[in-house]
């Protein structure tokens, strides 16, 4: 009895973490395209594989990512694990820069200074330059070292996946 009760409270813990996952990504888009467009699929494969795989140093754990589009600008809501968890990141690019970073859900004990915003606006404005790199210098955090890992190649992922789109496939 007292397993099934533990089950229980696991299952709805589990529940209202994906809840409050899709709050958080609901209300990243409106911040950032008002109304948002109906979500489009991006399905990793061909170049675009071992392209994700040389940013994360490790496949994509998913086929596709679901993104929006408004104008020349993309969303991208990502997730990578940081130490132990998954770090849930949206990452807005316009025109081929980033526009935005926010952490929308951090599962980590340690780090989480990542979701301030004095940090993420590092950001803003980088671009990947030929070698799949941030063409900017992002300042670390002290004992968030994988975390910030974790935020900056998820941060050149969105631009890969962005170029990809715009570029009619090509890379």
């Amino acid at each position: 009895m007292m397993l099934f009760r533990y089950l229980l409270l696991l299952l709805l813990s589990f529940s209202a973490l994906a809840a409050d996952q899709e709050t958080e990504i609901e209300r990243f888009l409106g911040e950032t395209l008002g109304k948002p467009p109906a979500a489009e699929m991006l399905w990793i494969v061909g170049d675009l594989q071992p392209a994700a795989r040389a940013i994360l140093e490790h496949d994509y754990p998913a086929a596709r990512v679901r993104y929006w589009r408004a104008g020349t600008r993309t969303v991208w809501v990502l997730d990578e694990i940081g130490k132990e968890m998954p770090i849930t990141v949206g990452i807005a690019i316009d025109k081929g820069a980033v526009e935005r970073v926010k952490v929308l859900v951090y599962r980590e004990s340690r780090g989480w200074e990542v979701k301030s915003p004095s940090f993420v606006a590092q950001y803003f404005g980088a671009k990947l330059d030929n070698a799949k790199k941030l063409d900017k210098q992002i300042d670390g955090i002290s004992g968030a070292t994988l975390s910030v890992r974790a935020l900056s190649r998820l941060t050149r992922l969105a631009l890969l996946f962005d170029q990809h789109i715009n570029k009619g496939g090509k890379l």
